[in-house]
């Protein structure tokens, strides 16, 4: 084990937008013979006891006393296989939050007085005898009960048992594995890995006739600190093979922005999609949010969007999570009942050959990936487009032992202009080399606005593509569905008709002056918020319990 103490990074901890863990690397401490029992407000077992059953990646302290910036973790490495426990540290002012894992600012942490994360009841899915009749299983405390009962959100195990086994790998409901039989498309796509390109499987496309798409997608409000960088990278000059102008997707979160400039996105032909209505900052909103919370948050956006940036043509189906946080079965039941098409917040983790996005009628095909998540476990009628992880060694031939990272703004070791460019090429040349799997560039705008040049390194990477390689296209999610849907390849696709609307849009903004509605609403007092739209002003500032503003 390398390093003295955990470097934790404040921005970091304190940013939607980082890898979803803190940085750093952890130091070994004593041996289980060597260990000294803690005092009052500490643990009094030995190693092995504190260990026992306890997750390797599960950080826990040893004492409440102190400042709340130590924490340990079992490190089962020891000599002879010995367990012994890894100590780290939080910088100074922060604190480690045992709920969410990582350091943050000391006053945001309300769990200093507890040791560990609490240990939920098991229930016993796997036994070696039957010890339920048939469609029952047994709960941690020896009962039985319907398995149609299992993580139902009610509990119906006196000890609670049924609702905490619930992951995509626990659930006894979960969906089945993917059945290429029945699984058909359009409506319908699955493969074993998730890494089998559509038309590939049954003999009508080849990879190297297949397009290698990137999409390009934005999260966060639309506003004047950003909207001359998306000017720049998707001029109207810059044209994918078929002759259209290149297209991002763009989450839109409501604060702060500027609805006449998301018009006028959406008016080129760039797809909008959905980021909430709070953004609220804490991950366990989004984790453990209940249906209505999702709803309100998710469907509330699309009504607040699509009035006040004038989008009536239904095309804002997409949704992204804050934090990346999926909201599992939950979420996914509401995208179902809103008509959502698709979400864009599950990360695959980095591997050798990247996925192809999927629908969840079928199990996922790779790990639910994270820190706490909470993937859905239940089938739905729902796309996923995986955010791939990102390779962000400087040195792809030397075979470091480095993370991924979801987003291009959270790959924390890019700091120079030719490390983000060495980054985009040697990302996509993954992708193309293999099975051309859309590639997901997802961006907090902020990111390339504060690192000086990094927007011109970007627009330069995409005129270089779009120069070198005839088979490349910057598209938005929605049109890597619509060829999913209908795989088409790259000799026909000049033709491919879901690709040609709005191919290449001229004229001014449908108004150069939008009205700056200064607005208040009960739900935010002592606020009062400027709604920049090209439609009336309604006459309260649009929020959660009053998505219209009408009051």
């Amino acid at each position: 084990m390398r390093g003295l103490f955990l470097l934790c990074c404040v921005g970091g901890a304190v940013s939607q937008f980082n890898s979803g863990r803190f940085g750093g690397q952890d130091r070994p401490s004593a041996p289980a013979d060597d260990f000294d029992d803690q005092g009052d407000g500490g643990f009094t077992d030995s190693v092995e006891d504190l260990c026992f059953g306890r997750p390797p990646n599960e950080y826990f302290r040893l004492s409440t006393e102190g400042d709340c910036r130590d924490v340990v973790r079992c490190d089962r490495a020891g000599i002879a296989g010995t367990i012994r426990l890894a100590q780290v540290k939080c910088p100074s002012g922060l604190a480690f939050d045992l709920e969410r894992q990582t350091c943050d600012w000391k006053a945001k942490v309300n769990n200093c007085d507890r040791l560990s994360k609490p240990r939920l009841v098991k229930p016993n899915l796997n036994t070696e005898e039957p010890v339920c009749p048939d469609g029952q299983l047994q709960c941690g405390n020896g009962e039985c009960i319907a398995k149609v009962n299992f993580c139902d959100k009610k509990p119906d195990c006196t000890d609670g048992s049924d609702e905490n086994a619930c992951t995509v790998d626990e659930d006894p409901n979960r969906a089945e594995l993917c059945n290429l039989a029945e699984c058909q498309l359009p409506d319908c796509y699955c493969s074993a890995d998730g890494t089998v390109a559509p038309g590939v499987e049954i003999n009508k496309l080849e990879i190297s006739s297949i397009p290698q798409m990137i999409t390009m997608t934005f999260s966060g409000a639309v506003n004047g600190e950003n909207i001359n960088v998306y000017n720049k990278l998707f001029q109207s000059e810059r044209v994918n093979p078929n002759g259209c102008t290149a297209r991002g997707t763009f989450f839109v979160s409501h604060k702060y922005t500027n609805y006449s400039a998301v018009q006028d996105l959406h008016r080129v032909g760039h797809e909008i999609g959905i980021f909430s209505i709070t953004n609220d900052e804490d991950p366990k909103y989004w984790t453990e949010g209940n249906y209505d919370i999702w709803l309100g948050e998710m469907a509330g956006a699309r009504l607040i969007t699509e009035r006040f940036a004038n989008i009536t043509d239904g095309t804002v189906v997409g949704v992204r999570a804050p934090y990346l946080r999926v909201g599992g079965n939950e979420q996914f039941n509401m995208m179902t009942d809103q008509f959502f098409l698709y979400d864009s917040s599950i990360t695959a983790p980095l591997g050798r050959i990247p996925i192809w996005p999927y629908t969840l009628h079928y199990r996922m095909p790779h790990k639910c990936h994270g820190n706490a998540q909470n993937c859905p476990s239940r089938p739905h009628p729902i796309w996923e487009m995986p955010i791939n992880e990102l390779d962000r060694r400087d040195d792809p031939d030397f075979d470091e032992n480095l993370t991924g990272c979801h987003l291009v703004s959270s790959c924390s070791n890019i700091y120079h202009k030719d490390q983000f460019r060495a980054l985009l090429q040697h990302n996509f040349e993954r992708h193309y080399s293999t099975n051309k799997a859309p590639l997901s560039l997802s961006f907090d705008p902020a990111w390339l606005i504060s690192n000086k040049g990094f927007d011109d390194v970007l627009d330069e990477w995409m005129s270089f593509v779009l120069t070198t390689y005839n088979d490349v296209y910057f598209v938005t999610e929605l049109q890597v569905i619509q060829w999913m849907q209908n795989p088409t390849g790259t000799q026909a696709l000049r033709d491919f008709q879901e690709w040609k609307e709005k191919c290449v849009v001229k004229g001014q903004p449908f108004c150069s002056l939008p009205n700056p509605c200064p607005l208040t609403t009960r739900e935010l007092p002592g606020e009062t918020l400027r709604l920049h739209t090209c439609m009336p002003c309604p006459k309260n500032y649009p929020w959660i319990q009053d998505p219209t503003g009408d009051g």
